[in-house]
């Protein structure tokens, strides 16, 4: 059963902060990847399931924004928007902020589902489309957070 609302939670780490006293780049990065993890479990695709599939999600493309920084031991977690979607593909925004509710960082992210056996992208498992489409529709109403889509370069 769909919990009503996803979170990864973790603390700053001593081993992520770098040399100038912060979470280190990386590190944001490492916690947007165990969020991934966490989600595939909330999607139905925890460690069985993709055992029984023969199926998993590979991230395809990613865009992190930087917005705040993290210290050492602080408490942080990670929530998500379903952007869009089709039948192997996943367009997710991932929220991190600490516990005061200050947005320390987002990530967007292209997710593809992967057929193991084949080696090849393959549609969700029907039971996991399912539950895509409860996503779908809880979030096709939220506001489009202003990271969604932005492109690097230098504003002249």
């Amino acid at each position: 059963m769909l919990e009503s609302t996803f979170k990864y939670q973790d603390h700053v780490h001593s081993e992520w902060v770098d040399y100038n006293g912060h979470m280190n780049d990386a590190a944001y990065a490492t916690v947007f990847s165990y969020a991934v993890d966490h989600f595939m479990d909330y999607i139905g695709l925890d460690e069985k399931s993709r055992e029984s599939f023969a199926y998993t999600i590979f991230t395809l493309e990613t865009h992190l924004c930087y917005l705040k920084e993290a210290h050492e031991n602080e408490d942080i977690h990670v929530s998500f928007q379903l952007i869009d979607n089709d039948a192997k593909r996943l367009h997710i925004f991932f929220i991190m902020e600490n516990e005061a509710g200050d947005l320390l960082a987002t990530s967007e992210q292209m997710l593809m589902g992967i057929n193991t056996v084949e080696g090849r992208p393959a549609p969700f498992p029907e039971l996991i489309t399912h539950v895509i489409e409860k996503l779908r529709e809880a979030h096709e109403q939220l506001e489009m957070p202003k990271q969604v889509g932005r492109k690097i370069g230098i504003r002249r």
